[in-house]
């Protein structure tokens, strides 16, 4: 954030609004026991100076005022606890990207290809790179050599670093899944909610998939969205090919691969379950955050993919990883920067 500070001060980003907005951070639950585990959380967390001011009640009347869509007719008696962090923020991201390329695209020696796809990287007798990427529209190559390549590509990482064949990216895989929201644009609801409303993920969900109900600010206009419900596909980018993964499967990495998915069937049952989910299944879902929920007001939409990734266990085998895994070659000349989000139950501050 103080980056961001910066680049506004610096008028490399324009009016902040443009891609932050303040947005409370709260984590909302219900069932004594869970309001016990909130409530020891509050109290440990809070203890540390970065959470010195989270707020935690248990009083409805209080809730309310923080989140009135959740408590609306709400079961009475029913025990609720929840914790607020006023300046927590909605940040879009994908402005966020667009706005600061745009700066750079007006810097000399700057140049960005779009629509370009990568055919090859390659080592060069004289240490640098070699990158040949070809225009989409009309199938020009165009060649880029480079003393330092860094590849951060998303869900396209593990292609990419496998192109480079350096020794260091060996063994690794790529599980993918696709994320889904529901989406609420109508402005008599959207306007009744003003935070970002965590809940806790079902026993035995993986740690993406702590649901929450969340105002988003895209474009200067408000939306509702909850979520996240997963589903499985065989693809690494929202717009990618469903041979991607059959694709990125080798020698060095069929072992990882085979052990995860043999460790893993819990989160395939998962995934499998919730890519049947019905809408009406899962405005259910929504239904404990929002109990006035109608369905029709709601629909889905389909975000982007997280690869998960699969890297050799130094106990044998394989092992599935949520973070941010980082790759160096052994010269220094190529990092390659794979993340997957993993989803804690906020608020926390940025730092």
């Amino acid at each position: 954030m103080q980056f961001w500070s910066y680049l506004v001060e610096q008028k490399a980003l324009p009016d902040p609004s443009q891609f932050i907005n303040t947005a409370p951070h709260c984590s909302f639950v219900w069932g004594e026991d869970n309001v016990a585990f909130l409530r020891q959380r509050h109290q440990l967390l809070s203890a540390h100076p970065m959470f010195a001011d989270m707020e935690y009640s248990e009083d409805p009347a209080v809730i309310t005022g923080w989140m009135p869509l959740v408590m609306q007719n709400r079961k009475a008696g029913q025990p609720v606890a929840a914790t607020r962090v006023p300046y927590g923020t909605d940040v879009n991201f994908g402005d966020l990207s667009r706005l600061m390329v745009d700066f750079l695209g007006h810097q000399p020696d700057f140049d960005l290809l779009v629509a370009h796809n990568v055919n090859s990287l390659s080592k060069q007798p004289d240490g640098r790179w070699l990158v040949q990427v070809q225009n989409k529209a009309d199938g020009h190559i165009t060649p880029i050599t480079a003393n330092f390549v860094f590849l951060g590509a998303g869900g396209g990482a593990l292609p990419l670093l496998q192109k480079t064949g350096i020794a260091e990216g060996h063994g690794y895989g790529g599980f993918p899944v696709s994320g889904q929201w529901l989406v609420c644009t109508k402005p008599e609801i959207v306007e009744q909610h003003h935070a970002k409303v965590y809940g806790k993920a079902p026993l035995g969900a993986p740690p993406m998939s702590v649901p929450h109900l969340d105002t988003r600010i895209m474009n200067g206009k408000k939306s509702l969205l909850f979520g996240p419900f997963a589903g499985f596909t065989t693809k690494f980018l929202k717009y990618g090919s469903y041979t991607d993964l059959i694709k990125s499967i080798k020698f060095s990495n069929i072992g990882p691969i085979m052990s995860v998915g043999m460790k893993n069937m819990d989160l395939t049952r998962y995934l499998i379950s919730e890519s049947l989910q019905s809408h009406e299944s899962r405005v259910k879902a929504l239904k404990n955050f929002f109990p006035d929920v109608s369905a029709d007001d709601w629909e889905l939409s389909i975000a982007g993919q997280r690869v998960q990734i699969i890297k050799k266990d130094p106990a044998g085998g394989g092992k599935l990883e949520f973070g941010t895994e980082v790759i160096v070659s052994a010269d220094g000349s190529m990092t390659a920067c794979w993340e997957h989000h993993r989803v804690l139950l906020p608020p926390f501050k940025l730092c």
